[in-house]
């Protein structure tokens, strides 16, 4: 597994297993719950990292050498890779905002995969992810290993052939399993003028890919975001084509389980939900300074406020009306979420005097904890999305999602049918306010049915998304993709 984030490994794969934690988004969990899944079955599984020293608490200043000469000693057996070089030792943060430094930061990663930890592993498959190992794949099909890709992002840099050699690496050995900007022809005119795009390089050379939903992959591949680059939607097309391209959802951390999560004011299950939501919703509500009513409907944005793609403008439009035409149902709307929009729901609230119904803050983790806890919806109408967690995460918290039909919106989000005993949330196919309008008007269709069938509906929901969505289900479709990798021989270069 080559994975520039992880959140959690097993404690029995090394002495500073449970140490290293190097998050940014989605990738670090996924890349941790696969880990351990692998490990649990008796596989031998190794983990390559950047050293973040910093994020990692073993900061070489505060070990005197024999410690540190110690510490190198035992983590050579282990099967926890450290790629070191100084450019990671003081990081707070997986990738960088500076121009320039996220290429060094890659190079630098993969200089050390590519030269020292896959020869001393000597993998029977590699698993990458994400343009910061995206010449992996390539040396990968060099020397005749499968390896997958996983795209879980839609970013990229672009590099050229000189600058990875100058950083040591030996990119003359697999120069024509990389992807160019444009056509190349010979190593030397190629080697100076024709950047490799990294992301691209990835799908192209890995023996398999995958996207983190099959719909996402399906809507990249037929063009439908003008963000996707065309080089990418080339080379996922030809992949699906070819059979060797799948979509896999990711999964919440497992700390996401009303049960046991220590941020939220009552623990419960899908058995005994309804009296602590009650409870949870009006320590929500003196937090965030609603009026305490636990009968009211109580929306919650849990994402963050970005236009582009989370889709905060919608509810910007039809905020005032929805507020004031449900008004005497008490309806309140709760946005623990930062982002450039969160201006405009404070002004919003501000000029209506929409004091005490809604509510607008930063992000906090243990807020945003409480907030799926109290909430009885929750609102992503995102204009694209890859994966998506939040909807996940309120689907088990008995929170029923409000969201766009798109990606792992689609994947996961079914509409609700309370004839039929099924669905889980509220889905709106046109993206526009009056499609957000439409969802929140259905979902408050919802909430004025009787209490016993809303108190039936929503355990069925909490049971059914707390055995789908979860990181056993996610793996088990990892390890059958690398089983099917290893029986389908790998084409030479």
């Amino acid at each position: 597994m080559v994975t520039p984030e992880i959140t959690y490994l097993p404690r029995e794969m090394g002495n500073i297993a449970q140490t290293l934690r190097a998050k940014a988004g989605g990738l670090a969990d996924v890349s941790a719950s696969l880990v351990a899944a692998l490990f649990e079955l008796g596989a031998d599984v190794h983990v390559a990292l950047p050293h973040y020293r910093r994020m990692f608490n073993i900061e070489a200043g505060k070990l005197i050498d024999r410690e540190l000469r110690a510490y190198r000693e035992i983590l050579s057996d282990a099967r926890i890779h450290l790629a070191e070089d100084r450019i990671f030792h003081y990081r707070d943060e997986v990738y960088s905002c500076y121009h320039g430094e996220g290429k060094k930061l890659s190079l630098a990663f993969q200089r050390e995969v590519i030269n020292n930890i896959l020869p001393k592993v000597d993998p029977d498959l590699i698993h990458c992810n994400d343009w910061m190992t995206g010449l992996v794949p390539a040396m990968a099909r060099r020397t005749g290993v499968p390896c997958l890709f996983t795209v879980h992002n839609i970013h990229t840099q672009e590099i050229t052939l000189s600058e990875i050699e100058d950083r040591g690496i030996d990119a003359a050995e697999f120069w024509t399993d990389l992807y160019y900007v444009r056509p190349s022809h010979t190593y030397e005119e190629t080697r100076w003028s024709n950047p490799v795009d990294l992301l691209t390089s990835g799908i192209f050379a890995a023996h398999f890919v995958n996207t983190v939903s099959p719909t996402f992959l399906r809507e990249v591949c037929e063009g439908r975001h003008r963000f996707v680059p065309d080089s990418v939607r080339r080379e996922l097309a030809n992949k699906l084509l070819a059979g060797c391209a799948f979509g896999i959802l990711n999964a919440p951390n497992p700390s996401f389980n009303p049960r046991t999560d220590p941020g939220i004011e009552v623990n419960y299950s899908w058995e005994d939900h309804a009296q602590a939501k009650r409870k949870n919703k009006l320590r929500l509500q003196e937090r965030l300074g609603l009026a305490e009513d636990p009968t009211a409907a109580l929306f919650f944005w849990p994402s963050r406020l970005d236009p582009t793609q989370k889709g905060p403008q919608l509810l910007a439009e039809i905020m005032y009306e929805m507020v004031s035409d449900y008004w005497e149902s008490g309806l309140q709307i709760a946005v623990i979420a930062n982002g450039s929009y969160q201006r405009h729901f404070h002004d919003i609230a501000r000029f209506h005097d929409l004091h005490g119904r809604v509510a607008v803050c930063d992000f906090d983790e243990n807020l945003s904890r409480l907030g799926y806890a109290a909430a009885d919806f929750m609102i992503m109408p995102s204009l694209f999305e890859p994966c998506g967690l939040p909807q996940m995460i309120g689907s088990i918290y008995g929170c029923l999602p409000v969201v766009s039909d798109t990606g792992g919106l689609h994947d996961t989000v079914s509409p609700l049918d309370v004839s039929r005993n099924e669905g889980n949330g509220f889905v709106f196919e046109v993206w526009d306010p009056p499609g957000l309008r439409w969802a929140m008007d259905r979902a408050m269709d919802f909430y004025r049915l009787p209490s016993t069938i809303r108190k039936e509906q929503i355990a069925r929901i909490m049971r059914e998304s707390e055995e789908r969505f979860n990181h056993a289900v996610t793996a088990k479709q990892y390890i059958d993709l690398y089983e099917k990798m290893l029986r389908r021989p790998l084409i030479g270069p």
